[in-house]
């Protein structure tokens, strides 16, 4: 909690750079990034200095946010909380130009088989009804007080019914649909969604024919767009040009739900058995603009524009960050990888939804 509202007081200048040009093919999607900064004990000159970085190349910002179980389990009132760290931060974004997209994160977005570590810490779960509760009301204010133009209301759902127990994941689906019909109900403006795994759906994580995503359909059946977290790295995709062009739209198909990848990337070095580079990365957003103009989709996010720089705080032992610490688009000490003029290509493409 204080880290996340350190970085609400660090942002408070920044600027803002045009995304268009004369004579180039429109996209449909918005591009951007959240606010993770490349060393998590960033001084407050240097968040500054990450935000105001990565600004010039977005046009939309993503807040990929766990409710803060630890603050409201301790007497922290969801709206209050919301109205602390959440809502300056959106305001922020707005104030310089960018569309903001939001996904709430209810489990363990390193371990989909398991629920929020401030949740296991207190001993408490999502299965219990004043836990979800909490959800509920911090969610609800989420929708009421920031009102993003697409909130997402649970990650990667396909495969947390995939790894999780059976009532973590219904527990999951109860409370996203409790509140997305308080959300409705209050005729709040954001387009609904929950994400799904690209690779999980395709059959490539863990292996396997090509499932879809008809149960996440029917088990959440107030989502006007879906959200898509890709990594296709980890899957056993060797290069790039190997990702099927309807590697998106195949997703949505059978539907008239529009698409926007929400999370995901393509590491820029050699990690374990996968072998890779800054230029394969390159090849990797040029051949996602390809994805994303075959699906249509409404908007690209990673997650982190900066490679992460975890010398001063490592993480566990058995932990899989160390698999996404290059996925940044430019390098820990800011500089900027080949991908980035490949991002900026496609950023300046005129925006037309």
């Amino acid at each position: 909690m204080r880290l996340r509202t350190l970085f609400v007081l660090s942002v408070l200048a920044a600027a803002c750079g045009d995304g268009s040009g004369p004579g180039l093919p429109p996209r449909s999607y918005l591009m951007g990034f959240s606010a993770i900064p490349p060393r998590f004990d960033s001084s407050t000159a240097n968040l500054i200095a990450a935000i105001n970085h990565w600004i010039p190349h977005a046009d939309a910002a993503i807040m990929h946010v766990s409710p803060p179980w630890a603050a409201m389990l301790g007497g922290a009132a969801p709206d209050s909380a919301v109205q602390t760290v959440e809502l300056p931060l959106a305001q922020y974004y707005r104030a310089k130009g960018l569309q903001v997209v939001f996904t709430v994160d209810a489990t363990d977005g390193l371990n989909r088989a398991a629920e929020a570590p401030e949740l296991v810490a207190a001993g408490r779960s999502i299965t219990d009804t004043m836990v979800q509760r909490l959800y509920r009301e911090w969610v609800y204010a989420v929708a009421s007080r920031i009102q993003p133009d697409y909130l997402g209301l649970a990650a990667e759902t396909n495969l947390i019914r995939l790894l999780a127990p059976d009532s973590v994941y219904q527990a999951v689906r109860v409370m996203a649909n409790a509140v997305a019909a308080q959300i409705n109900a209050a005729s709040l403006p954001s387009k609904l969604y929950v994400s799904v795994q690209v690779e999980t759906a395709w059959g490539h994580l863990p292996p396997g024919p090509y499932v879809g995503i008809a149960q996440d359909l029917s088990d959440f059946p107030f989502v006007a767009a879906i959200g898509l977290s890709s990594y296709p790295y980890l899957a056993g995709f060797a290069v790039p040009e190997s990702l099927p062009l309807d590697y998106y739209s195949r997703i949505a198909q059978g539907t008239t739900l529009p698409v926007l990848v929400v999370e995901g990337g393509w590491a820029s070095v050699s990690l374990d058995t996968i072998v890779s580079s800054p230029a394969e990365q390159a090849r990797y957003i040029g051949r996602q603009e390809r994805l994303l103009d075959s699906a249509k989709a409404k908007g690209v996010f990673q997650l982190t524009f900066y490679d992460l720089d975890l010398r001063n705080n490592p993480p566990p032992p058995g932990s899989i960050l160390p698999l996404f610490t290059h996925l940044g688009l430019a390098d820990s000490a800011m500089h900027a990888k080949p991908a980035l003029a490949v991002w900026d290509r496609i950023l300046r493409r005129p925006y037309q939804p």
